[in-house]
């Protein structure tokens, strides 16, 4: 006997099933699937395109080192002062101003005579690099500041000529009237050439030349600029206070007189 109506569906009637909610799908999910490729795909290409920059700026420095070693050295890094800085200047004020820019000039390589100096008068043996040539260059350097600043004289290898030879200086100095002996009691102007270590004779000889900044009173020798000094570096364009002696070790190099810019 039954008592109450079936629960099961009706001929032709299809049970109810319960509907899933959707499924929650992130509309970026393709993209960022797709995204995460390309990105896999472009670390390759920017790991190379990091090292080129890496390498590229490792090149750069090393030019840029290269570059300013050449610069602190020699060449064009202590140019001529313009004529603007040396308008209104005397002939002898000229000299010390071009000397003291050339001051912190080195050699280059260091322990040897290359220099710009020398290589503006083409004296002494080549094979330096940027075209410098070598020798010892105390008086090329008076000499090349003097015609710097406009002083006329000849250089060469002929009676009272300025060469590359310190004892050269003291010699167009007596050809000259310009010579001026320390035991005289002269008191040396801005822009003379002091020489130091000086021996007479048939063929006279000097171990060093500077350029006299000032003259104070009470030292026993001038201020001045050396080229070609030895207390900074090998072969340098340095400053002496007081320098009654060569800048030289030799301690025989005493400061034997002046030469006066004619």
């Amino acid at each position: 006997m039954i008592t109450g109506r079936s629960s099961a569906p009706s001929r032709g009637q299809l049970p109810r099933v319960p509907r899933r909610p959707p499924l929650a799908v992130d509309p970026s999910s393709r993209v960022d699937r797709q995204r995460a490729s390309d990105l896999r795909s472009l670390r390759p290409r920017r790991s190379l395109r990091r090292l080129g920059l890496v390498l590229g700026a490792a090149a750069v420095v090393v030019l840029v080192g290269a570059t300013w070693h050449r610069v602190l050295g020699h060449a064009d890094s202590f140019p001529v002062p313009n004529e603007a800085t040396l308008a209104g200047l005397s002939v002898p004020q000229r000299i010390v101003t071009i000397a003291q820019s050339q001051v912190g000039y080195r050699t280059d390589p260091s322990s040897s005579y290359c220099n710009k100096y020398s290589a503006y008068w083409n004296a002494g043996t080549a094979g330096c690099p940027s075209g410098e040539q070598s020798e010892e260059w105390c008086a090329d350097f008076a000499a090349w500041a003097w015609q710097q600043a406009g002083v006329s004289f000849t250089y060469g290898y002929g009676p009272g000529e300025i060469n590359g030879s310190a004892a050269s200086f003291y010699e167009w100095g007596v050809a000259n009237g310009e010579w001026h002996s320390a035991a005289s009691g002269y008191v040396a102007s801005p822009g003379d050439v002091a020489v130091y270590g000086l021996s007479l004779g048939a063929d006279p000889s000097a171990v060093h030349v500077a350029i006299v900044t000032n003259d104070a009173a009470g030292q026993p020798g001038p201020d001045v600029v050396n080229g070609d000094g030895d207390r900074t570096g090998f072969s340098a364009v340095e400053t002496g206070t007081d320098q009654a002696t060569a800048d030289t070790s030799s301690g025989d190099s005493a400061l034997a007189g002046y030469v006066s810019p004619s």
